[in-house]
């Protein structure tokens, strides 16, 4: 009878701590990620529900440099609603070469990240500011890393910018694949600037991550973890 008893009581306690995990499920996600509260769905769904959120209030309009495209790929994959095509950020005093196609969610970030981290780098290093960012992956249906296999990336829904080199007002170059393990003012520059994007983005990859990383700085805003409350930095 008593181990009847013990047993019942365990029974009870798993489904109550079954139920407390269920209900752990809902979490809400910091306002400088989703800009509203968002409850654990798919990525897909999570993905469509932050560009609508950008799209409604009204953060990204368009200029004679940003303007807004039919949207693209399929929602339940690859693409966006809609995406806009960025040929220069920050109010057009940096431009973007090539123009990247991104989600509203993503432009934001960016020219935030320009305004409070790389303009002023390149003055203190440089003395001079940042013109022009060489873009060489925006939107582009693959898997990461273009691997077989791999996930879904956050290219495939222009959630995602790839940048290679930095050009200054004199229009001296700044690169990654050549500058990043120097030990020189521009390769200061280039770790202040990555280490600068992690409060940026959710996802900052650079030569460190990996060997496919080794010539740019990768930033993005996908979800990390079941909460997304957490980011990658390397």
């Amino acid at each position: 009878m008593a181990k009847r008893i013990v047993h019942a009581v365990l029974v009870v306690m798993s489904c109550a701590f079954v139920v407390s995990c269920s209900a752990n499920k809902t979490r809400f996600f910091p306002s400088s990620q989703s800009g509203e509260a968002a409850h654990l769905v798919g990525p897909a769904a999570w993905h469509a529900g932050n560009e609508r959120s950008c799209l409604a209030s009204g953060r990204v309009r368009e200029t004679p440099y940003i303007f807004s495209r039919a949207s693209i790929g399929r929602p339940t994959g690859c693409g966006a609603e809609r995406p806009f095509v960025v040929k220069a950020a920050l109010g057009g005093h940096v431009g973007m070469r090539p123009a990247a196609t991104l989600r509203c969610n993503m432009i934001g970030p960016i020219d935030r990240w320009l305004r409070d981290v790389v303009q002023p780098a390149a003055q203190r290093r440089f003395g001079q500011n940042v013109v022009e960012l060489k873009v060489i992956a925006s939107y582009a249906c693959r898997s990461r890393n273009s691997r077989r296999g791999a996930k879904l990336s956050e290219h495939g829904r222009a959630n995602a910018i790839d940048i290679s080199a930095f050009v200054l007002s004199d229009g001296s170059r700044v690169t990654v694949k050549q500058g990043w393990s120097w030990n020189n003012r521009g390769a200061r520059f280039l770790h202040t600037v990555h280490r600068g994007a992690c409060r940026h983005f959710t996802t900052v990859l650079g030569p460190n991550a990996d060997k496919f990383h080794h010539d740019h700085f990768h930033f993005d805003l996908a979800r990390h973890g079941r909460a997304g409350t957490y980011r990658v930095c390397r």
